[in-house]
């Protein structure tokens, strides 16, 4: 808004006239007549220019206070009505919203997510007593700058002890030094260490990622091998088996056989076997039905579906390689249902197995179709991208060794033999076989630049219970390899690199300390301020890590704080996952398969038959249309069903909690920790209400 003021020459008008033009107002003023110079004069009938001009700025100022009044006035009603915007948005996703307990499926254990709710729960009414009881304290004079000055305000003769509330408060003060305080510095000191050895071990492993693109290292195949593919049938194509697992996985079955079954091998040197495990009498027809048109095609495929569904992915993959048939293989390559691997990805991942008999697994990176999605989709991206091209890279080459991904990958059959095959003893079978074959001597090789497209979780809630399968079963896998580890004929740094690294560290301490000390011991010490946090603890190497990070996913740097925010929001999912599989309560050893939303799936099946119409790949063209009538069908039913939010408790008490903690850090100036508990509590709260990814149906 910008006032201008025009003065006429004296005429006809009395006073001074005063032009005010506003930008967009609610409100105009034409003309304001304006007092005479007359009318302040008392006692006194004439006033020189001196006083005329005086009179003239000071009315002139008045309406400039005036102006800046409404507009300030129009700021706080908006961000007012902003306020009550959001209120009536929470309180409809609240009233609507189903509670995490209301889950029936749901993968986490009753007792211990009752545990740690009413834990968190009991943290959040202490802090807001304690927040009470600090403000009070607060205006009654107790004002500290620093937590080392309060025994200074306490024991002091000349400050005294005033009423009853002074002598409550100064008990309390000397309570938690004495008592509070030193616990809780040492617990706080103990994370700070396991923060910083994480943290080393995430820069050199980035360190090493930087030399290896440094000096462009990469596994290149045997030079015999590649002249042999390209010699044509006669050449290096051993027996491949191609196994796809899928349970109840109606969106992407049809895109993920498609791919397989143009994957540009001969076709007497490749069988595929798709393994149905779906308890949906309607799913398990459509898929037999798809893999029947693919047999008249020529394709060289089968169809098996189990009626006991024991041991979840390993009994089904235990199952497939029981048959007669797989003998006469020599390797075997994994895709899950809604993986879809390149038609060259053989040729790309098989060579390096030819001269290199002790070589056991070649593992290719994944790729999203779907990583731009929304917020949760990008910082899934972030995660995995660092994840595939440091972690796995960088333990790839220099010790031969990194956890099977479960998928996008080729096993040579006599390794899996040699490890004992697939075991139906945790969840995480694709890390119990590496393990295991691992402790057998033999050596993994990962493929950087071979690329597997698949889907990620869309949804929090997806999302979630994926996570707590993946941080639950290394834990229990940790407690039932440990006596294999130690009794392994390897080198004592093969075992160390197995047992502080790969499971302590990387699987345990990390959602350890990012629970317990950035959402427990960082809202205490506001409480506790005797206790302290340094700022770089809490600001600065958290956001070097998060660089770090990100760096594989450049694209992804406007995102960095989101993802600092959302990687800690999660470590309460990952903290109770690690203690489930840790003291192996049950949902360990629970399975809940990755909701799929199938985006790819029509426009992948439509492209492949008008690329290519002749060969009829992907289905009979009259099948077509039946088929686009059934997604049509499809998405009118979806369209029918509602979508709800769930409301996740831990969460959101945990959201509480640290925006209480941070109104309390007001009352000592902590600049930086005020910050991070404000934006962290804020993120708790969106995650809490459901308000990140798409919503479940």
């Amino acid at each position: 808004m910008a006032p201008s003021f025009d003065f006429w020459a004296k005429g006809s008008h009395k006073g001074t006239p005063v032009v005010i033009k506003m930008e967009n107002p609610n409100w105009s003023i034409d003309e304001v007549e304006g007092l005479s110079d007359d009318d302040f004069l008392i006692g006194n009938t004439s006033a020189g220019p001196r006083d005329k001009a005086r009179n003239k700025n000071a009315k002139q100022l008045t309406w400039v206070l005036l102006l800046k009044a409404h507009r300030a006035a129009g700021c706080l009603t908006s961000i007012a009505s902003a306020f009550v915007s959001l209120g009536s948005v929470i309180r409809r996703r609240v009233s609507s919203g189903r509670t995490d307990a209301d889950n029936t499926c749901s993968n986490e254990n009753k007792t211990v997510k009752t545990r740690l709710y009413n834990c968190i729960k009991v943290f959040l009414w202490l802090s807001l007593l304690l927040l009470g009881f600090e403000i009070a304290a607060y205006f009654k004079g107790w004002h500290f700058g620093a937590p080392k000055l309060q025994l200074q305000y306490v024991f002091t003769s000349t400050y005294g002890v005033r009423d009853l509330f002074d002598l409550l408060y100064a008990r309390w003060v000397l309570i938690r030094v004495e008592y509070f305080a030193p616990p809780l510095q040492f617990l706080a000191n103990v994370c700070i260490v396991l923060f910083l050895i994480q943290s080393l071990d995430r820069l050199i492993l980035c360190l090493g990622c930087f030399w290896i693109r440094f000096k462009q290292i990469k596994p290149i195949p045997k030079q015999g091998a590649v002249a042999d593919l390209e010699s044509g049938e006669n050449g290096f194509f051993p027996m491949v088996l191609v196994q796809i697992p899928m349970c109840n996985e109606r969106e992407v079955y049809q895109q993920s056989i498609a791919a397989v079954c143009n994957l540009d091998w001969p076709k007497s040197k490749i069988l595929i076997q798709v393994l149905d495990d779906s308890d949906d009498p309607t799913t398990q027809l459509l898929i037999k039905d798809e893999v029947h048109k693919w047999q008249q095609e020529g394709a060289n495929i089968v169809y098996r579906h189990r009626i006991i569904r024991d041991g979840y992915k390993a009994g089904n993959l235990k199952s497939a390689m029981g048959c007669s048939y797989v003998k006469d293989c020599e390797f075997v390559a994994i895709f899950d249902a809604d993986f879809q691997p390149t038609p060259d990805f053989l040729k790309q991942t098989v060579p390096h197995f030819k001269d290199n008999e002790d070589v056991g697994l070649v593992q290719a990176r994944w790729s999203f179709v779907n990583k731009d999605e929304n917020l949760l989709t990008r910082l899934q991206n972030i995660n995995l991208a660092f994840h595939f091209e440091v972690e796995q890279q960088v333990n790839g080459h220099f010790i031969n060794f990194f956890g099977f991904n479960g998928t996008a990958g080729v096993w040579r059959i006599k390794a899996l033999e040699d490890s004992g095959g697939w075991l139906e003893r945790t969840t995480v079978e694709d890390m119990d076989i590496a393990v295991r074959a691992h402790l057998q001597g033999w050596k993994f090789i990962f493929l950087n630049d071979v690329e597997c497209q698949c889907e990620l979780p869309e949804s929090y809630e997806a999302y979630r219970k994926q996570q707590h399968r993946w941080h639950s079963g290394p834990m229990q896998l940790f407690r039932l390899c440990l006596p294999d580890i130690i009794r392994a004929k390897i080198s004592v740094w093969k075992k160390f690199n197995l047992i502080f690294l790969f499971f302590l560290l990387r699987k345990l301490v990390l959602p350890f300390y990012s629970f317990t000390l950035f959402c427990i011991i960082l809202p205490m010490t506001m409480f506790v301020p005797e206790a302290e946090l340094p700022a770089w603890v809490v600001c600065y190497i958290p956001a070097t890590m998060s660089f770090l990070n990100i760096l594989p996913a450049p694209k992804s740097f406007p995102f960095i704080v989101p993802y600092l925010l959302f990687e800690n929001t999660m470590s309460v999912t990952k903290f109770n996952a690690m203690i489930s599989g840790l003291f192996q309560l049950g949902s360990a050893y629970e399975w809940v398969v990755t909701k799929k939303s199938g985006r790819s799936s029509e426009g992948d099946l439509v492209s492949l038959v008008e690329k290519e119409p002749k060969h009829n790949r992907v289905g009979s063209e009259p099948n077509l249309e039946e088929m686009k009538a059934d997604l049509i069908q499809e998405e009118e039913k979806k369209a029918k069903k509602k979508k709800h939010n769930r409301i996740y408790t831990k969460e959101l008490a945990l959201a509480f909690l640290l925006l209480t903690a941070s109104a309390r850090s007001l009352l000592s100036a902590q600049g930086i920790h005020f910050y991070f508990l404000l934006f962290q509590g804020i993120s708790f709260l969106l995650v809490g209400l459901d308000l990140i990814g798409e919503q479940v149906l």
